[in-house]
This record gives structure tokens, C-alpha cells and sequence, in this order.
């Protein structure tokens, strides 16, 4: 008996949500605000990663994030978010927003990206493997191994980075001598 858990497919992670732009998710350019889309899809993308571990995740990068269009007052957006790649107790996210405009009909894909999460707690068995139903799927999930180096490359080179940086303050502190 192998305590390999039976694979799961892409599409049983899978999330779909839309969200209507209205005029409060607007920055100053009269487009959805970055922040606004990136807090949507970490929230959406969640969902599907806790699918497949059935435990707590916490967001540990964005990679790839692509602001490739932009949203409208008239437009929804439709996000999709699905497991693509796991790992011992990491996981990749591919999540991706159709925009649509409400008026016209016209769809665009307006955002892409790539979110790792972490489960909080050790997993007591291995990760199921992801595996890919649709074309999409299989484009996607067959660069997961190529991701997942290129992150742990950028993770050595964030540790160099973050041992050289400062966290004193950029100001003085000290009261002005009479």
C-alpha cells in the first residue's frame, strides 16, 4: 500500500468568480486599482489551493503578474484560478481575469499570474499531483518544474539581499543640541 495520495485534476481545484467593476475600485487613470486585482485573485486563489490540501495556506509569492489590459467602469471580471504544480508542502496557483465589457461583449484577457502558497501546518502525507484536463492545463502545468527553480533561485537571492538591507531608521533620532 503507497501513501502516495491519488492524483487530482486541475479542474477539481478549480475557481471561478466574477466581480462587476464599479466606480470605488477606480484608480485616477479610471481603471480597476493593481492592489484591487492583486487582493481579488490572492483571495480567489486561495480557495483553490485549500481544495486540494484541505488545510490552512498562506500566500508566499506572486510570480509572472501580468496587468496585460485594463478594467473599465463598464466591464466584469472573470476570474479563474487552479492548482498547476505541488510540491512537498508548497503549491503553485495559475490564476488568470477574462475581462468583459458589459456593454459591447467584447471579452480580453486583461491579467495573469502565478501564486505559491504555503500550508501552514507540515503536511502528514506527500501532496497529490495536479493533472491537467484542458489545453490550457497542460501548457500551464507542464512549465511547473521550470517555475518552481526559477523561485527557489530567486529565494537565495532574496536571502543575499535581505542580509544587506538596513532596518535602521533613514532619519535622525537624536534632539537637536541648544
Amino acid at each position: 500500500m503507497s501513501n502516495e495520495p491519488a492524483p487530482i485534476s486541475c479542474n477539481q481545484t478549480l475557481i471561478v468568480a466574477n466581480h462587476r467593476v464599479f466606480q470605488p475600485d477606480l484608480n485616477e487613470h479610471q481603471t480597476v486599482f493593481g492592489g484591487k486585482i492583486l487582493s481579488l485573485v490572492d483571495d480567489s486563489a486561495s480557495i483553490a489551493a485549500m481544495r486540494l490540501t484541505r488545510s490552512t495556506v498562506v500566500t508566499a509569492t506572486f510570480d509572472h503578474v501580468n496587468f496585460l489590459k485594463p478594467f473599465h467602469l463598464q466591464d466584469s471580471m472573470c476570474m479563474e484560478a487552479y492548482v498547476s504544480g505541488t510540491g512537498h508542502r508548497s503549491l503553485e496557483v495559475f490564476a488568470k481575469i477574462v475581462g468583459e465589457n458589459l456593454t459591447t461583449g467584447e471579452r480580453f484577457l486583461g491579467f495573469t499570474s502565478f501564486i505559491t502558497f504555503v500550508m501552514a501546518e507540515k503536511p502528514q502525507t506527500p501532496l497529490p499531483i495536479v493533472v491537467p484536463q484542458t489545453e490550457e492545463q497542460r501548457y500551464i502545468c507542464s512549465g511547473y518544474l521550470q517555475r518552481y527553480q526559477a523561485r527557489k533561485n530567486n529565494r537565495e537571492e532574496q536571502e543575499q539581499l535581505i542580509a544587506h538591507t538596513s532596518i535602521t531608521l533613514p532619519w535622525s533620532t537624536q534632539l537637536p543640541q541648544d
